[in-house]
């Protein structure tokens, strides 16, 4: 079986997700997988009736893999980016995640509208239009109120604001210096301040959760941000929820990260491109090895979409 990646930075740096690709690359020679990383720089597009066998990689055809893993950083999810992508579904190749779901993820308000529309509970959530009525933000949502940017992730562009004169203070800034930004408006869930859950979804199956708890009283709990991480055993809501919200999605691999409220839990938000260095240190799991076999799986004619319970009743959760 042969895989490609699709990783924009230097493997052997620091960079975001860099960690978590050199670990696809060493257990992918474990398991005799040929294992390909490729810049999206290095692609070319041509599209064409007759070639459907090949995709063009530093100006030369290059056969198709079995698998793509787009893992793709926060500072690559360009329009060029995304067209590899449906390339290489468009050729036959499959792709964990698909170009569709990428763009739908990392939208934060289409994700919650889709969410909604099904009934899975998530936080209050607006988009916001400048200039900002901040009497309409007080009445529908109140404050504190956490401001997300439309695409962040891992913690980035999100923001916590305490009441009304914070929150006018941010929107003059912004209104000032970046109208044209896209940001929401989210309703602050007091009960799991600085304190979440993630849990890593692959085919359907959640194969490890942990616990992440930010350090100093601080609100945002990331790992890339500091926080502290520890394993946690989900109950069934927990599982339930972040399968389905995988499978609304329509994400085959995805961190789904659940807030506590006083009567479960509520979806904070989906990722498509979850690092697992935190998880890997906090729970027995192979991560990348898990990923492929789910791929050998599909490989094979099969998928899981479903849950394994064995290893949580054992531990008495469920």
């Amino acid at each position: 079986m042969e895989v490609w990646i699709l990783y924009g930075e230097d493997i052997e740096s620091t960079a975001n997700l860099a960690f978590e690709v050199r670990r696809f690359i060493a257990e992918a020679a474990k398991m005799d997988i040929t294992l390909k990383v490729f810049k999206t720089g290095q692609f070319d597009l041509l599209v064409t009736e007759e070639d459907r066998d090949s995709i063009l990689i530093d100006g030369d055809p290059v056969p198709l893999p079995d698998f793509c893993f787009p893992y793709l950083h926060h500072g690559d999810r360009s329009y060029f980016s995304l067209s590899i992508v449906r390339q290489l579904e468009r050729l036959g190749v499959t792709v964990f995640n698909t170009a569709a779901t990428i763009e739908m993820v990392a939208d934060k308000l289409h994700t919650h509208q889709v969410l909604a529309e099904n009934g899975m509970p998530t936080p209050s959530t607006m988009l916001a239009k400048f200039p900002v009525d901040i009497d309409l933000i007080e009445r529908t949502i109140g404050f504190p109120v956490v401001v997300k940017t439309l695409l962040g992730s891992d913690g980035s562009g999100v923001f916590l604001i305490e009441n009304a004169s914070a929150f006018d203070d941010l929107m003059a800034l912004i209104g000032e210096t970046n109208p044209d930004i896209q940001i929401i408006f989210q309703k602050f869930v007091a009960s799991s301040r600085g304190r979440d859950l993630r849990l890593f979804v692959v085919d359907g199956e959640v194969v490890a959760s942990m616990e992440r708890k930010a350090r100093d009283g601080g609100f945002k709990a990331n790992y890339s941000t500091g926080g502290a991480v520890s394993e946690y055993v989900p109950d069934a809501e927990a599982i339930e929820m972040s399968v389905r919200t995988a499978a609304l999605l329509d994400i085959q691999v995805a961190g789904i990260d659940l807030l506590f409220t006083e009567k479960g839990y509520t979806i904070c938000e989906a990722n498509t491109f979850p690092g697992f260095k935190g998880l890997e240190e906090a729970c027995d799991v192979n991560v990348p090895q898990k990923i492929f076999e789910a791929m050998l799986r599909h490989k094979d004619g099969e998928s899981i979409k479903t849950v394994k319970f064995e290893d949580l009743r054992a531990k008495g959760s469920v």
